[in-house]
């Protein structure tokens, strides 16, 4: 049924409000990338150590469900400036971030290891089935449509391809506080709180788990700490007021799906290698 003009208005204005916080946190998060490489300049070695280790765990966890080949597609979605991709130990690896562009500049030493593309993981410029594995590591609470993304990741990933997907969870009081800061910075008041500026949502683990609803993949497992996210706010001296809130309702608890494409792998490999179909851009 089509929506009444004020409804229409209604779900305009969200969707450009949407599109507003979604630009601010980029913005935000290229200052701070900027700041973070003036500091990384002498101590590459120590980020790349963090790189190598981070994407070698990675690899295991997918490796746990089936081996993965030297040359195997993978495309990671929100590659930033320290992607898994650039050390996940594959020769034809491409990464995809709205700042890529901006990325290989600052870091250099480890950007050039994969081809990387300057755009938005809602729209993914690449044909269906195009990757064996399709990684995304806590990203999408900063960009328009998390839900979007998601369907495109699967999209995106071939038939009996593996995704490992990753994103934080938080107390349903964040998604209210959120939404509330989002309110006022539409209504264009100043104040801006940097957690908030920094995410366009607060997913809950609730939340987290309809991103994949109704999507062709089959889960092979989900993980959360959302017990030892509440131990380490209670282990932890408190700052401020924040980190007293913190410790009644819990934030930035990691959330891990594990999943892969249904289908059958080895048809779809036939046909296409039998029409010679490039997967990859030149």
């Amino acid at each position: 049924m089509p929506l009444r003009n004020g409804a229409a208005e209604s779900v305009g204005w969200g969707a450009r409000a949407r599109a507003r916080r979604a630009r601010r946190a980029l913005e935000r998060q290229l200052d701070y990338q900027r700041n973070k490489a003036r500091r990384a300049v002498g101590r590459e070695a120590e980020y790349v150590s963090a790189m190598r280790e981070h994407s070698s765990s990675v690899r295991a966890t997918l490796e746990a469900v089936r081996p993965i080949e030297g040359d195997a597609r993978v495309l990671e979605v929100g590659s930033g400036a320290h992607g898994l991709i650039f050390f996940f130990g594959t020769t034809r690896g491409v990464g995809l971030d709205p700042l890529a562009a901006h990325y290989a500049t600052l870091f250099p030493a480890w950007q050039r290891r994969a081809h990387t593309i300057a755009a938005h993981g809602e729209a993914l410029p690449f044909a269906d089935g195009s990757f064996d594995v399709v990684l995304c590591d806590n990203v999408v609470d900063h960009a328009e449509r998390p839900d979007l993304i998601v369907s495109e990741l699967a999209r995106v990933l071939s038939p009996g391809g593996l995704l490992y997907f990753t994103v934080n969870v938080h107390h349903p009081v964040y998604a209210v506080a959120a939404a509330l800061h989002a309110g006022w910075r539409a209504a264009g008041l100043p104040f801006e709180v940097g957690p908030f500026a920094d995410h366009t949502v607060h997913l809950t683990l609730e939340g987290a788990r309809l991103l994949f609803k109704d999507l062709p993949l089959r889960l092979i497992s989900e993980r959360h700490d959302i017990a030892e996210a509440r131990a380490r706010a209670h282990a932890r001296a408190p700052r401020n007021v924040g980190d007293r809130f913190k410790s009644v309702f819990f934030k930035n608890a990691l959330f891990e799906v594990v999943a892969t494409r249904e289908g059958d792998r080895r048809s779809w490999l036939s046909t296409h290698l039998l029409f010679g179909i490039s997967l990859l851009p030149n």
